[in-house]
């Protein structure tokens, strides 16, 4: 009798752990980008749970959105962060420039533009460049003046349109050890630190007025 008593405490016990667990995940998530200070702050939870928020700061309007992705092929699950400038631009297409892509990446619509440029001397190594149409040498002038964007090893993409401006940062990555023996792929407990937003943010300004100034 006392083993079956001991085995219904655990059961039970293991059950309100697990309950609290999702409640955790779940505000964790949802409160992924509160340290974000954003003017005229506008948020929403994704299907996901991951907290999505726009509003102005550094005096440019931002979309900052959280995106997990768990399908990824022999690498740990990863946490991306999508910071956009969603303002009309004076391009004439869509440009995305992607650090070692692998065709799988959910977040971006790389995979589908038509063209690809055999990149020059100074890219960096394993970037891969996609556009609607061949580059100008305009435009491949405007990108190499940004580069220094990708000595930050996080960022994994950056998207220049007529919709506007787009980088792609890895923010977190699963645990390895608990991934490759539970496959537990838990992220998003720890807040996003405003402070790495920062650096990305002043990236998108610049190319912002980089792009503003040859249209004049």
């Amino acid at each position: 009798m006392l083993p079956v008593l001991v085995l219904g405490v655990l059961l039970v016990w293991l059950s309100l752990r697990l309950v609290a667990d999702a409640r955790q995940r779940r505000a964790a998530r949802a409160g992924w980008l509160d340290r974000v200070t954003l003017q005229d702050r506008r948020s929403a939870l994704a299907a996901t749970g991951f907290a999505r928020a726009s509003g102005r700061r550094a005096g440019l309007a931002l979309d900052l959105q959280a995106v997990p992705d768990t399908l990824t092929i022999r690498k740990l699950p990863t946490l991306w962060l999508l910071v956009t400038l969603p303002e009309p631009l004076p391009l004439r297409q869509r440009i995305n420039l992607m650090m070692r892509p692998t065709g799988g990446e959910s977040f971006s619509t790389f995979a589908g533009l038509p063209h690809q440029t055999i990149l020059a001397m100074g890219f960096p190594e394993g970037a891969v460049l996609r556009s609607e149409q061949p580059l100008t040498e305009a435009e491949a002038t405007l990108l190499a003046r940004h580069l220094a964007l990708f000595d930050d090893p996080r960022v994994k993409e950056l998207v220049l349109s007529p919709q506007g401006l787009r980088i792609t940062w890895l923010a977190e990555e699963a645990d390895r050890g608990r991934y490759l023996l539970f496959r537990e792929a838990e992220m998003g407990r720890k807040a996003l630190d405003p402070s790495a937003l920062d650096p990305l943010v002043a990236a998108l300004a610049a190319l912002r007025q980089d792009i503003m100034k040859v249209a004049a």
